[in-house]
């Protein structure tokens, strides 16, 4: 039994305004590798620009702890399987008024570089240990700690890292209500039965109705189950996941639970992510100054070290290298696609080591049309999106994305596969659509490269045959609307039906 902490006096909740703990291993800038980042940051700040109490709690690793403002410890604390005393830092969001918790145990968090992995790639083979702690401590912040003076209406854990803490609560005390997010079901945070003896959990969670996985501990599990709510980041993913070719096997829990899971879509940050205002690109544009965007085309291909030509039609991919993105797809029709030598290819990524060397090769023998850049840059990021004229996302299966979001707002039309949240935000450049005025990118059915293929050909010729109509095409998809706002307010609708569920069980439990 995971110890509770002793009752005092906690502010009462003001009408309306939801009192929410965002947990998260990653928050962008402080820690990021993926859109998980993006989402624990601007998800916070949009409930607070709501009225709403949002508070974010991370791992302190090195990068988190040097980029955090107004930085201070809070308070130590202790738990259980774990000698050393764990700190509390508190402080602020750098791009937001969020404040911040940090979870500082140096012996498990204080390593440099990515926060899963170690320097050759591999998981770090502590990693149920430390995220493990990273729940405990969750638990503990869940219920309240007496130097905060504040406790969470709403736990809302994100990602199998976060995915124990729900459990630890299960038998405590006034838990808050609960609320799971699934970013990628891929990522399950399974480990085996030694495992879980060694970290000294309760028995009673080793069953088919606990964490136990086909004879494995499952972290995302227990967020599964142990939650009163749980999401994931589209509707079209929340549909994909309930069938066994997306549901990695657990879509027959995620059918079973029923109502208590649904899809809510990502939002983007347009404080971060807009071309008119945007620091970190050559020359900002909008709608009615699309054909400044050539400046930052011109601009990025300087910066990869390709000929500037606006003639050129340039492609742009940003993500990691796992099958999951498609990136052997990018790979299969490069070869075809780069005999036109009016093609260019800025690539942005990092990954699996051989994908990483077959990139770089490539950018060797065509030095004049691909320009590869291994690793994560924010602000090649940026220049990428804002320089290219079209952004490749053939992604196997893609929970929501952000990428092809950004690259709407930036007015360089996806090429995208039809599955999960690029369904979702991508409306596809059919004839009947460009006639309207409603397309926003190009859109293939299925994962095969001569489908990337044929939808990159017909990204080109409408590029080079219909100037005005590619401009129509671009604008329109500026002038989307994938803000936080709505995306938030569909959370506040999730965290009060999670509370009501909660405060129903515990009425029922108690009668």
């Amino acid at each position: 039994m995971e110890p509770s902490i002793s009752p005092f006096s906690f502010p009462a909740l003001e009408p309306s305004r939801l009192r929410v703990l965002m947990a998260s291993s990653e928050a962008h800038p402080l820690i990021k590798t993926g859109g998980l980042a993006d989402v624990a940051s601007s998800l916070p700040a949009a409930l607070r620009q709501l009225g709403h109490d949002a508070r974010l709690v991370i791992p302190a690793f090195p990068r988190a702890a040097r980029e955090l403002r107004e930085s201070r410890p809070l308070c130590e604390i202790k738990v259980p399987g774990n000698r050393a005393t764990i700190r509390i830092l508190e402080g602020r969001h750098p791009d937001h008024d969020l404040p911040v918790y940090l979870v500082d145990a140096p012996d498990y968090f204080a390593r440099e570089g990515n926060p899963y992995t170690d320097p050759t790639g591999r998981d770090w083979g502590d990693n149920p240990d430390r995220f493990m702690l990273f729940c405990r401590v969750l638990a503990r912040l869940a219920q309240g700690l007496p130097a905060i003076g504040w406790r969470p209406d709403v736990l809302h854990c994100n990602d199998w890292q976060t995915g124990m803490a729900p459990a630890l609560l299960e038998d405590l005390p006034e838990p808050p209500a609960r609320v799971f997010t699934i970013h990628n079901l891929a990522y399950q945070g399974l480990f085996d039965r030694a495992t879980f003896d060694r970290l000294a959990l309760t028995p009673s969670l080793w069953s088919l109705a606990g964490v136990e996985f086909h004879q494995r501990m499952s972290f995302i599990k227990g967020g599964i189950i142990y939650s009163d709510r749980v999401n994931t980041v589209s509707p079209t993913y929340a549909d994909e996941v309930r069938t066994p070719r997306y549901g990695f096997g657990l879509d027959g829990l995620l059918r079973q639970i029923g109502s208590r899971f649904s899809g809510i879509l990502n939002g983007i940050d347009y404080q971060v992510w807009d071309p008119a205002t945007d620091p970190l690109i050559l020359q900002n544009y909008d709608v009615g100054r699309f054909g400044l965007k050539a400046e930052n085309k011109l601009d990025v291909q300087r910066e990869f070290g390709l000929p500037r030509s606006e003639d050129a039609f340039v492609l742009g991919y940003i993500g990691r290298l796992v099958e999951q993105k498609g990136v052997d797809l990018i790979l299969s029709v490069l070869p075809e696609l780069l005999q036109d030598p009016r093609v260019q290819v800025l690539i942005l990524a990092s990954g699996e080591r051989q994908t990483e060397q077959a990139l770089l090769d490539l950018a060797e023998a065509h030095p004049r049309q691909v320009g590869v850049f291994v690793g994560y840059d924010e602000i090649r990021a940026h220049r990428i999106e804002a320089g290219c004229d079209s952004f490749l996302m053939p992604s196997r299966f893609e929970p929501c994305g952000l990428n092809q979001i950004y690259s709407l707002r930036y007015g360089t039309p996806p090429i995208v596969h039809r599955t999960g949240g690029l369904a979702d935000t991508v409306l596809a450049a059919t004839p009947e659509r460009i006639a309207d005025g409603s397309a926003t990118g190009f859109v293939f059915d299925e994962p095969r490269p001569a489908a990337l293929l044929q939808a990159i050909r017909q990204a080109m010729r409408f590029y080079r045959e219909d100037p005005e109509g590619w401009r129509r095409l671009a604008v329109t998809g500026m002038s989307q609307d994938f803000s936080w706002e709505a995306s938030a307010n569909r959370y506040i609708q999730l965290y009060a039906d999670a509370i009501a569920d909660h405060q129903g069980q515990n009425s029922a439990a108690s009668a």
